[in-house]
């Protein structure tokens, strides 16, 4: 079974897809994390994002893989481990045009569905019940007002990345996010959009156990039409 779980930064998609996932005994593959990967690797080769021979060639050699530490994911590029970096202020602002590029997009969709193969799975993402899950059993796309939104970033942010945090502040955040949601929304390629088979839930008032719960009980609906 394929439960994919979509929406902008900040509406808890991380915690809610390995709650999910933790719950039901599948596993959880998140693929923000991917094209985070991605951008952080032109950056670190010093490529440009309008370079399309050159990111090509990048993806032909391109290595991602996850690794459990305590219960938590490390994400290695390569030999580095990259969890950090993946978050930084410098990737985030490329991330949106690094994804928007047909070779990044067509290179990881194809990671993502041999992935979906081996599993029942716990999709994380933008565009997974859109796009490359389009008849995934379970849809999910989550919501939340741009305050809360913010304020789970910086929390986020703050353990994930201190040095990053403390340039950041709650209205840096909300634009920055704002930013982002235009680009993710308006490109031409897998724009980011609730898919009309979609469960729809704003999460900004709800626990993490609410959610949690309503997308078990989705599922089992699901399940028994």
């Amino acid at each position: 079974m394929i439960i994919t779980i979509d929406g902008p930064s900040g509406t808890g998609k991380t915690t809610v897809a390995k709650e999910v996932a933790k719950r039901l005994q599948f596993a959880y593959f998140d693929t923000g994390a991917m094209y985070r990967a991605v951008a952080w690797k032109l950056l670190h080769e010093k490529i440009a994002v309008d370079d399309i021979p050159a990111i090509e060639d990048v993806l032909k050699h391109f290595s991602f893989r996850v690794q459990e530490t305590a219960g938590d994911p490390r994400y290695f590029c390569g030999i580095y481990d990259v969890t950090q970096d993946i978050r930084s202020q410098k990737v985030i602002k490329i991330v949106s045009a690094v994804a928007a590029l047909l070779p990044v997009r067509e290179a990881l969709w194809k990671v993502q569905r041999d992935f979906a193969a081996q599993d029942n799975v716990v999709f994380e993402g933008r565009d997974l019940g859109t796009v490359v899950f389009p008849n995934a059993e379970v849809k999910i796309f989550l919501t939340a007002n741009p305050r809360v939104r913010a304020k789970r970033r910086l929390e986020e942010l703050k353990v994930k990345n201190p040095k990053e945090a403390a340039k950041m502040d709650e209205s840096k955040m909300i634009a920055d996010m704002k930013r982002r949601d235009t680009l993710d929304s308006t490109r031409e390629l897998a724009p980011l959009k609730c898919p009309e088979d979609a469960l729809q839930i704003d999460t900004s008032d709800l626990t993490l156990g609410d959610v949690v719960d309503r997308i078990l009980r989705y599922k089992t609906e699901k399940q028994a039409t």
